[in-house]
């Protein structure tokens, strides 16, 4: 499905592509109609707003929105486990499924990026696509609310992809309301979130899958670091 593929790509990193291809995309939804009522509208209306929007603002809004803090994170598995050895293990399940359906990942890309899993599904039958997402609509349905809670326009396609899963499921996700958190996107809370020693699980008993995705998430780590 191309919607799937339109989604991932509202939540990447705004290449100027994106704002030249998003009259096309639009079409697209509206042809496909897999987004139903305000979810279709909403996220064409994100999609106005990016082409209509200068670049480097559409990329500062989305370093804004992604980038700063770990709550609103693109990284699926990051809502589970953190930086934990668990969270290494669930990214090699993932890694395998990929395989398994011919998807190679490039670089140092991460599984458990929701654009890349959307990205996925995008390759797969529907009714596979949808069954999927199920397995993560609870850690998509927690990042929108999250980011309804900040008014981002980005809240509209989390609610859109999580609108796609058959049912509700349950990931080992802990409720949690996040009207009543507090923000880790202030100054304040990224330098006490950066002050903590950093995770480790490279050692022996590791698979080689493990050990190359311990050090991509060190390095994102890293990097996000020095953003």
């Amino acid at each position: 499905m191309l919607t799937f593929r339109i989604l991932s790509a509202l939540l990447n990193y705004p290449a100027p592509e994106l704002k030249s291809a998003a009259g096309e995309a639009m079409e697209i939804l509206r042809r496909e109609q897999v987004l139903a009522g305000a979810h279709l509208e909403e996220v064409c209306g994100l999609l106005a707003r990016i082409e209509a929007m200068p670049q480097l603002e559409a990329e500062s809004a989305y370093i804004e929105t992604f980038d700063r803090g770990r709550s609103t994170s693109l990284h699926l598995f990051e809502h589970i486990h953190g930086e934990s050895r668990d969270r290494g293990q669930s990214m090699v399940r993932l890694l395998a499924r990929y395989r398994m359906h011919g998807l190679e990942l490039q670089g140092s890309e991460l599984p458990d990026f929701l654009p890349l899993f959307l990205e996925f599904l995008s390759t797969c039958r529907p009714p596979e696509a949808r069954k999927y997402l199920s397995e993560v609509a609870d850690i998509i349905g927690l990042i929108a609310a999250r980011l309804r809670k900040r008014q981002s326009p980005y809240a509209a396609v989390l609610d859109a992809v999580a609108s796609l899963a058959p049912g509700e499921a349950n990931d080992g996700l802990r409720p949690v309301n996040a009207e009543s958190e507090e923000r880790d996107d202030t100054a304040a809370a990224l330098d006490a979130a950066w002050e903590e020693a950093p995770v480790t699980f490279n050692d022996a008993s590791l698979s080689a899958a493990e050990q190359e995705l311990d050090a991509a998430i060190q390095g994102r780590r890293a990097a996000l670091k020095g953003a």
